[in-house]
């Protein structure tokens, strides 16, 4: 596959991780240990590059679930593969998600999360496609909103492939 051409640059995304950063450390900074909760796989990058930036206590989890079947075609529903396995009963919860689209999987995991009793929820995602938004989902911290492209890189993939980009770039689905 050649290079997909570049839509936010290595640059851009580091510049916007560090102002969410700077700004999730203040809204949090009377809340002592928040939980970041990485959702699997996508947000990988994302997570660790925005909680090395963050000035306030925080742990790390995931949490794994699936919405596509196959390539760029979504399935519809959402399943949980992987939860939670600390206690986050009476923490400060923040999502960590690579892309906000249909608002479907967001739903889900907040859902999922709710039922361990945490003490509050909020949300941050990379990027959000307004758009494509099929429910309403709170997101509280937004990277970049973006149209209806497939994009890959950082941490976001096609079929598996062009996570490691460290750019986000836009590619046409062959399927």
């Amino acid at each position: 596959m050649n290079q997909p051409p570049v839509l936010i640059s290595e640059q851009d995304i580091q510049a916007r991780v560090a102002e969410l950063a700077a700004q999730i450390s203040a809204d949090y900074s009377d809340k002592g240990d928040i939980v970041l909760v990485g959702v699997l796989k996508g947000s990988f990058i994302f997570l660790a590059d925005l909680s090395r930036r963050l000035t306030i206590p925080r742990t790390i989890e995931f949490i794994a679930v699936s919405s596509y079947a196959t390539g760029s075609i979504s399935s519809g529903a959402v399943r949980l593969v992987m939860d939670v396995r600390g206690n986050i009963e009476n923490r400060h919860v923040l999502i960590v998600e690579d892309i906000v689209d249909t608002g479907h999987t967001l739903k889900y995991l907040i859902g999922i999360l709710e039922s361990h009793h945490p003490a509050s929820i909020k949300t941050a995602a990379l990027l959000h496609k307004p758009e494509r938004a099929e429910v309403e989902v709170p997101i509280d911290y937004i990277g970049f909103g973006i149209g209806d492209e497939w994009v890959v890189g950082y941490g976001l993939d096609y079929a598996e492939h062009e996570r490691t980009l460290p750019y986000i770039g836009i590619i046409e689905p062959t399927d």
